[in-house]
């Protein structure tokens, strides 16, 4: 981190809003999240990165104002494990050097249901790993792009080895830096608000925003960025190195509550010396009245 001026924090408490759920299979993410609003007494709730109905895993739900943060988890890379039925069983070497040759850069046409165009694209394949093979069965980790389908995977898959394969059971143990041991299921939630204890497995924004890079701004700036301008420079007070032009960033005070998400217009090596603005703001959370008005309408 890069600190220009010290600032005198005003404290304030930030709701907690987020909440990682451990999908069970059947219900669809929409009917999960329903549930989960309707458990929890709250106003809104949505979800980032839907799963199917039979899929399970982390999933990730923002209630309240967390709902307008939901962008800042679209494209954050996933893990599944996957269990996919091959007829006839391929040689194991030729299956593991198939597996090998789908790592890197692949190109997919996204399934008639998905809710997006259809349309050639190219998707990231991290890593893919064979972990077991029993009888037509194998059981594979894929760490991936968002956006990546794995039922078509295990069909291009399935394609280049010349047999037939279909997807029999998917997890997903991953997204971005939540994971399955982050996670609660539906009873463990329900269980939880009967005994009135939400606050011990409900996350702050600050705590769910911990992937995205951060821009520290000063108290006669909060203000304005409540009321919808973008950051201007003399608001900076720090920032985290690495941030690149047209990258999401979290603005935050001086007291580390989240004001909101914004594009930032400036690299990190150009942010110290920036004349006018660095941030496009997008997204703003905090209460307009929190902090006083050090600026005027024209």
């Amino acid at each position: 981190m890069i600190t220009l001026r010290h600032e005198k924090p005003i404290p304030h408490k930030q709701e907690k809003s987020f909440l990682i759920l451990d999908k069970p299979p059947g219900p669809s993410s929409h009917e999960v999240t329903a549930w989960t609003k309707k458990m929890l007494g709250v106003a809104k709730a949505g979800h980032s990165g839907t799963l199917d109905p039979k899929v399970t895993g982390v999933l990730v739900i923002a209630l309240n104002k967390g709902t307008k943060l939901l962008r800042a988890f679209q494209n954050a890379d996933k893990e599944y494990i996957c269990i996919a039925k091959l007829e006839p069983m391929p040689p194991k070497n030729k299956l593991e050097q198939t597996l090998n040759k789908f790592q890197g850069y692949i190109k997919q046409m996204p399934p008639k249901e998905a809710a997006v165009a259809r349309k050639l694209r190219k998707r990231i394949i991290y890593e893919l790993e064979l972990l077991e093979i029993k009888e037509n069965m194998i059981l594979f980790r894929v760490k991936c792009q968002h956006g990546t389908y794995i039922r078509v995977l295990v069909s291009d898959l399935a394609r280049a080895l010349g047999v037939k394969g279909t997807m029999m059971e998917l997890r997903r143990t991953h997204a971005g830096t939540f994971s399955e041991d982050n996670a609660i299921t539906m009873q463990e939630l329900s269980d939880i608000v009967r005994v009135k204890k939400q606050e011990k497995v409900l996350l702050s924004p600050l705590e769910a925003l911990s992937h995205i890079k951060k821009i520290w701004v000063g108290n006669k700036a909060v203000s304005a960025l409540c009321h919808g301008a973008n950051l201007a420079f003399p608001g900076v007070i720090a920032f985290d190195e690495g941030i690149k032009k047209g990258e999401l960033v979290t603005l935050l005070t001086a007291s580390n509550e989240v004001i909101g998400l914004a594009n930032a217009l400036k690299d990190s090596e150009e942010i110290q010396d920036a004349q006018g603005f660095v941030a496009d703001t997008k997204a703003i959370i905090l209460d307009k009245q929190l902090y006083p008005k050090h600026w005027k309408k024209d």
